[in-house]
């Protein structure tokens, strides 16, 4: 890692944070990081630490120690703090009002932020999101307006210009004696989704630099007392605050440093000059850092109580984290158990299914079998005989007429084609109406002989079927009945299974009815 990189990024933990506890916390986290590699754990950590608007930029510091692999994934689980300003036109009398709830305001310390969106509403309709500080309301700064002023300033026009910048984080007050708060917004819910509790963060520290105002009356002085600061701290600090006096009625305490007083910058000056500048008005202006330089005028009682007080701190954000780790852990198990649930089950399925079709197969192999063995036993046998050809005998093709070369000769009347006299030609036509009179008498009788034979042949049909049935279910109740291998079936004499009349395939036929070869 660049020793340039990791230089500015401790400078920046120390301009930004001021517990020692959370340093090292974010210090700790980091190293945890590099062992497990888990971008996901490591921006849940870092929430706790950058738990304020202040604190942002450390995120954009972090990045450069993140692989090149997760800094992707890095940038899309952290926020995204916008540096533009969006403007956005809103109507006030819409008939389903702005769609939108803000709060904050100066008495709370912080800005106004949209805290809820109502879906589909004008608010959300033109791009605004949960998390955007509202910077300007139609032309004017709210910075340093109250929350019933901004919404006074939302209702002198009928159409609202707002400007905005995503910030992505909520302040969040339950009461008026909670410190102020700040929540992320996949973390938030508002008044209108239920509800959700603080999540135990550290509250906002105050501004690191702030004014006082001491007014000098009488011989009353200031009550506090001046030192100048070490070589690697240069600066004038307050080394001692008399209690009851001006300086601890407007909150100034040991270790902090001045900055300016009435304009003038007390960062290059030393002792002397500092007091002279005090004393030299009885109307003061002070600029100070709160506890920039407390550790100097500590005692060392005083310095093993912040010590443990610190490592207090730190344990309590590393169980926070362990929880935190525990309570992704056991999400993941059940994650997993349900996907394995749901493959067994699938794999259930699939095996059911293969089951069913195996079965299905084994019982359509079984019945061609079947059906096979009976068309060789009985089919042959059973066969019904046809006529050859009843309508040859009905209707005789006709002779075909001899050809002649020539003139065809002239037959005389008592001459018959065929040979003979006439009378012989009568008889032959009696002969031949009686014979197709008995082909006509043959063919009905054959005609009733086949629908019989084929009645009888049905009835053969449903009996074999029926037998087969009546097997099916004995061999069914066998089964039901007796356990496989202990039928107590009766044997004769000679101490051999009596045998049963088979039908087809092994069908046992009753005794009424015997197979005869």
């Amino acid at each position: 890692m660049d020793r340039k990189v990791a230089r500015e990024f401790r400078h920046k933990v120390d301009f930004l944070i001021e517990n020692d506890a959370e340093k090292d916390y974010l210090y700790d986290v980091l190293r945890m990081y590099h062992q497990t590699m888990d971008v996901a754990v490591l921006v849940g950590d870092l929430k706790l630490v950058i738990n304020e608007p202040s604190r942002l930029p450390l995120f954009d510091a972090i990045r450069p120690l993140i692989p090149l692999k997760h800094q992707v994934e890095y940038d899309q689980l952290t926020p995204r703090r916008s540096r533009k300003l969006k403007e956005v036109r809103l109507d006030r009398l819409h008939p389903e009002g702005l769609g939108l709830s803000v709060r904050g305001g100066l008495e709370f310390g912080c800005g106004l932020f949209i805290s809820h969106l109502i879906k589909g509403g004008q608010a959300d309709s033109v791009g605004l999101q949960v998390g955007d500080e509202i910077v300007r309301i139609n032309g004017y700064s709210i910075s340093c307006c109250t929350h019933e002023e901004v919404i006074n300033l939302i209702r002198t026009k009928k159409t609202v210009s707002i400007k905005v910048r995503h910030i992505g984080l909520i302040p969040v007050k339950s009461s008026p004696d909670e410190p102020l708060k700040w929540q992320y917004v996949d973390q938030f819910v508002s008044e209108s989704g239920g509800g959700r509790g603080s999540l135990g963060s550290p509250g906002n520290r105050e501004n690191k630099e702030k004014k006082v105002f001491i007014s000098l009356v009488g011989s009353r002085g200031l009550g506090c007392s001046i030192s100048s600061g070490p070589i690697q701290k240069p600066g004038i600090f307050i080394s001692h605050v008399k209690p009851g006096s001006l300086s601890a009625e407007v909150g100034l305490e040991t270790g902090d440093q001045i900055v300016e007083v009435n304009g003038i910058d007390f960062s290059n000056l030393d002792h002397k000059e500092a007091v002279n500048v005090l004393k030299s008005s009885r109307s003061l202006t002070i600029s100070i850092v709160a506890g920039a330089g407390r550790e100097l005028f500590m005692t060392d009682r005083e310095r093993l109580a912040e010590a443990r007080q610190r490592e207090l701190q730190r344990q309590e954000l590393l169980m926070q984290k362990r929880l935190a780790m525990e309570s992704n852990k056991i999400l993941l198990e059940q994650q997993e158990m349900e996907r394995q649930r749901r493959k067994e089950i699938a794999q259930k399925a699939a095996e059911e299914n293969e089951r069913y079709r195996k079965e299905m197969e084994q019982i359509v192999e079984e019945e061609e079998k079947f059906k096979k063995q009976w068309e060789e036993d009985w089919g042959s046998k059973e066969q019904l005989l046809l006529p050859k050809t009843i309508t040859a005998e009905v209707h005789p093709v006709p002779l075909r007429k001899p050809k002649y070369q020539g003139v065809e000769p002239e037959l005389e009347p008592t001459d018959d084609p065929d040979g003979g006299t006439e009378e012989q030609g009568e008889q032959k036509g009696k002969d031949k109406k009686k014979a197709k009179y008995d082909s006509l008498q043959d063919l009905r009788k054959n005609k009733k002989e086949l629908e019989f034979e084929q009645k009888l042949y049905k009835e053969k049909e449903e009996m074999l079927e029926k037998e087969k049935q009546l097997k099916i279910n004995r061999l069914a109740q066998e089964v039901r009945v007796l356990p496989a291998g202990q039928a107590n079936i009766p044997r004769t004499q000679c101490g051999r299974f009596p045998c049963a009349p088979r039908g087809p395939a092994g069908v046992v036929l009753p005794k009424w009815r015997t197979r005869v070869e």
